[in-house]
């Protein structure tokens, strides 16, 4: 048994707080065991430079760590003066997860941006962020059309993700941090609700990994995403 009596190939519960800030265009707080996350996209109406006179639209995310989301205090970046590395990786991977599955034309010049705020960290806070900022992404562009802004729904596809990795020589599916830190794999996988790739990021820690369980570990996460995308449907 793991750490929190799971099954290898079982989720986390996962809870959804739709609506959980009054001021975004869509928002929510996304539960995963210990991890929550509170997801919000909020819609300006202009586009960055380099998309200026191509008529269309770009979608970037903000991603971030409470202070005391771990047990050890974190020291905010903002009074660091840059950011981490770690962060501008995940900002850049919830941008390009989210952008994989929008028509940017259909969008419009208009520019939505997506935050993650980690109020409590367990692992995964990456793979959460990208599933509860599609859920905030929908409710934005759903009031946008509603009040007549878009003539047509942009979103092409869903996208979810979820960890996956190698624990006591096991494929194992939602690492909690406990078993992160020890992983002899650590993988995270973004996938369409469609079940195209849309990114993978795998690491060995310390003895390489064959091919045979790369496929193992990649069929985990598919049915860990599909879990994921019923989830999402129910609220986005």
């Amino acid at each position: 048994m793991r750490i929190e009596k799971r099954r290898n190939d079982q989720l986390r519960k996962v809870t959804i707080h739709k609506g959980y800030l009054k001021n975004a265009h869509g928002s929510c707080m996304i539960e995963m065991g210990g991890t929550k996350v509170i997801c919000s996209a909020t819609v300006e109406d202009k586009v960055p430079p380099f998309c200026k006179s191509e008529g269309k639209g770009w979608i970037t995310a903000e991603y971030g760590m409470l202070p005391a989301s771990c047990n050890e205090r974190i020291v905010r970046e903002a009074a660091k003066g840059k950011l981490s590395g770690r962060t501008q990786e995940i900002q850049r991977l919830i941008g390009r997860s989210i952008r994989s599955v929008v028509d940017l034309k259909k969008l419009g010049e208009r520019t939505l941006w997506l935050d993650a705020d980690v109020i409590q960290g367990d692992g995964g806070t990456r793979t959460a962020s990208i599933t509860g900022c599609y859920i905030a992404l929908q409710q934005a562009l759903k009031k946008l059309l509603d009040q007549g802004s878009l003539a047509e729904d942009p979103v092409l596809d869903s996208v979810a993700a979820v960890s996956v990795g190698v624990v006591g020589g096991k494929p194992v599916l939602d690492l909690c941090y406990a078993e992160d830190s020890t992983a002899e794999v650590d993988m995270n996988v973004v996938m369409t609700g469609s079940g195209k790739l849309v990114e993978v990021q795998g690491t060995a820690e310390g003895k390489p990994f064959t091919e045979i369980v790369l496929r193992k570990l990649l069929a985990l996460g598919k049915k860990g995403i599909r879990e994921l995308t019923a989830v999402q449907r129910k609220y986005a």
